[in-house]
């Protein structure tokens, strides 16, 4: 029989998922897959084998082709109305806290597999907001995590605010005293962290968050640079006498939204986009939009403008966003001023976070005399760009980006 095991630490993310605990004073974390510790926070509902994929699998069995239904970013789902409504999926009617049980008790089977431990508990991370400040939907989020864990089988569960674990994992900085900022950016939130090295280790000064992450990023780069090659901003015949009017947006916006994308594909809108193809000034655009409900393509467009967005990132000489998939040969330029145009919001929004903390702690940014960045969006340069320029004096560091949050829970739940 297996020895009682401590709490395990669990990052549950909107991309991507990682847990550990304590062993030998250091953090171990769970392998996921052989030489990855992270999980894709992915679910892929087999409409052939009737069969619920999770993480790498998932995501494999959309880029086959698979018939079935892909789920992505269901964490920003927690706190709103369609985390308990009931919906068929495969032979079953279930809601999303049952979905997101699974891929907890995923994690929870894992762990105790490469461990021989039996966890019981489990410290979650959180963002310091799923919403936003005040917003009266963060305490039904928190609630709704807490039965996801609980539907997973843990008997126990705490949180930790996301940027307060990275912190821990950051140790003491460099030396006593010394002020660091934790910039933890997911895939849906963006965390904010000052706290100061101690010899009783990290103190937290303050925290802040605001409700932006990568699929954010996405999202915006999707609306300006793709959704126009399928009829946003075009303009529609009048039905009945003279004139046009502009295509509505909600469907592009749905479309380019990642949690949203599952719910597109209905009767209703595909009739509106059939209706829109007979009106439409620029019906080749149209087009490509009924070809994208008809063939379910919207998660494959999703995935493409992320793979640009890497690509431009990474300062690829010629990065597009390539739309094959909807029309051979399809697609649409990246340059670098056209990602800066798209996030440019989206960076006065963190810098204006970053702000925020500091006047929550009475701290100056030049006292500020380190930035670290954790989760994997915080890699888009246009984040530690804008903080160079906020905070030039500290030194910027890139510590375990993809790992640090589920580090410095694994260290906390064995307190």
């Amino acid at each position: 029989m297996s020895r009682q095991a401590p709490a395990l630490g669990i990052d549950f993310g909107t991309s991507n998922s990682a847990a550990g605990f304590l062993h030998d004073g250091r953090p171990r974390l769970i392998p996921m897959a052989p030489g990855r510790a992270t999980l894709p926070t992915t679910f892929f509902f087999d409409f052939e084998s009737r069969r619920t994929l999770i993480g790498e699998a998932a995501n494999r069995a959309l880029l086959d082709g698979n018939e079935g239904r892909f789920m992505r970013a269901l964490k920003r789902v927690l706190g709103t109305s369609l985390m308990h409504e009931k919906r068929q999926i495969l032979n079953e009617r279930v809601t999303f806290v049952e979905v997101i049980a699974r891929f907890l008790s995923h994690i929870k089977a894992r762990a105790e597999a490469e461990t021989g431990l039996t966890f019981e508990r489990a410290l979650s991370g959180r963002p310091v907001v799923f919403h936003g400040t005040g917003d009266v939907r963060e305490a039904q989020a928190e609630d709704d995590l807490r039965r996801c864990y609980m539907a997973a089988g843990f008997r126990e569960v705490d949180f930790m605010a996301e940027p307060e674990a990275a912190a821990i994992a950051s140790g003491a900085l460099d030396a006593a005293g010394r002020v660091g900022l934790i910039v933890d950016v997911g895939g849906g939130t963006s965390d904010f962290s000052l706290c100061r090295a101690g010899a009783g280790g990290v103190e937290i000064l303050a925290s802040h968050g605001v409700r932006i992450g990568g699929t954010d990023f996405d999202r915006s780069i999707s609306i300006d640079r793709v959704m126009p090659l399928l009829g946003k901003g075009t303009e529609l015949r009048k039905a009945m006498g003279p004139g046009t009017s502009p295509t509505p947006n909600a469907i592009f916006n749905d479309l380019a939204t990642w949690e949203k994308i599952p719910f597109v594909y209905t009767p209703q809108n595909r009739r509106m986009t059939a209706d829109m193809v007979r009106l439409a000034e620029e019906p080749a655009k149209l087009s490509r939009l009924a070809r994208v409900l008809d063939d379910e393509l919207a998660h494959d467009l999703a995935f493409a403008v992320e793979r640009g967005k890497i690509a431009a990132n990474g300062g690829d000489e010629n990065p597009r966003i390539r739309l094959d998939q909807v029309e051979p040969g399809l697609s649409v330029p990246l340059p670098a001023e056209a990602l800066a145009e798209c996030l440019g919001r989206h960076a006065d929004a963190l810098a204006r976070g970053a702000a925020e903390t500091l006047r929550m702690a009475g701290i100056a940014a030049a006292d500020v005399d380190q930035v670290v960045y954790v989760g994997g969006s915080s890699l888009m340069s246009m984040v530690s760009d804008r903080m160079r320029a906020e905070f030039p004096a500290a030194r910027h560091s890139f510590a375990e980006v993809f790992t640090a949050v589920a580090d410095g829970l694994a260290i906390a739940a064995a307190r």
